[in-house]
């Protein structure tokens, strides 16, 4: 905002006229310059002393002479014109053609599977130059990673399983559930399992990252309730070959499902009610929001998962 009422009638003209008079010295010099009349540089003049409540430049024999609060504000002034005219440039258009490029993303399994497959597609179908380097997303999201440049983005579950930083944003891309997947020949009788059912049978989990705690097992316990696991694994596809052949259950984000498994092997029903959906979110540097291959780049995940929604 603007301290005073004054200011709001400046305008760039003026803002013009204070840095030539400042730099030529003289009102004819400026006027040429600008290609105004010398009326209105005179004008200009008027308006810039009364909203500055100051002379600013005094007429001398050898020309016009700022005054010392001219001399403070000429480098303020500059850089409100060079702003401007950053502002009317724009930001430089990254352009994934002109050369190869790297990103680098933190993600759990669950983006791999789903998302990144469908981009990496696109990019090759328009021969873009563009690989993409994932790293494994573990206990927290990766915070001093974004903030020195070596992650781009990170790929995160939500709401709210981590910790949130003022200097980072972030974006929720879509959202699923959870279903109970069998082998087909242990499949339950009923569409839904129920809270009981649930906890009888013996659970493969697949861990998407690396904690004490996570939304299956949370949920549970504020139930008072616990389930038994008899195997964790580290990817999805593992855990549907630990469960093929046993009564165990596999509790799949519904997403990867049907992405994953045979019908022919894998059956599934509902969870039991009440137990919580998630988010898929994306975080990153609050340093890098206006950059362009940043912004290129997540503009290219959130179009992916505007396909996924709309299939």
């Amino acid at each position: 905002m603007l301290n005073s009422n004054l200011l709001r009638k400046l305008d760039m003209q003026d803002l013009m006229v204070f840095v030539a008079v400042y730099e030529q010295s003289s009102v004819t010099d400026v006027s040429e310059a600008l290609f105004v009349s010398q009326s209105t540089v005179s004008y200009c003049l008027k308006k810039l002393r009364t909203s500055f409540e100051d002379d600013l430049f005094v007429n001398t024999r050898t020309g016009m002479r700022p005054t010392y609060k001219a001399s403070s504000m000429y480098g303020h002034v500059q850089k409100i014109l060079e702003s401007i005219n950053l502002c009317h440039a724009g930001t430089p258009t990254f352009d994934p053609m002109a050369q190869p490029v790297t990103f680098n993303i933190c993600a759990p399994e669950y983006f791999e599977q789903l998302i990144l497959p469908r981009m990496l597609k696109r990019f090759d179908f328009d021969d873009l130059p563009v690989m993409v380097n994932m790293h494994k997303f573990e206990t927290d999201v990766p915070v001093e990673e974004l903030r020195d440049g070596s992650l781009d983005l990170v790929i995160c579950f939500g709401p709210h399983f981590h910790r949130s930083h003022a200097d980072l944003k972030s974006r929720m891309l879509l959202e699923d559930d959870l279903v109970c997947v069998f082998d087909k020949r242990a499949t339950p009788l009923e569409p839904r399992l129920s809270l009981q059912a649930f906890t009888e049978r013996r659970h493969v989990f697949p861990t998407p990252w690396t904690s004490t705690t996570n939304m299956v097992d949370g949920w549970l316990a504020r139930q008072a309730q616990k389930r038994q696991i008899v195997a964790r694994s580290n990817s999805y596809s593992a855990a549907l070959k630990m469960i093929t052949g046993t009564d165990f259950i596999l509790t799949l984000p519904r997403r990867i499902q049907r992405l994953l498994t045979n019908d022919a092997v894998f059956n599934h029903c509902e969870a039991p009610n009440g137990l919580p959906g998630f988010t898929l979110d994306m975080q990153w540097s609050h340093n890098v929001d206006q950059d362009s291959a940043n912004l290129w780049l997540r503009e290219q995940v959130i179009k992916t998962c505007a396909e996924l929604e709309a299939a």
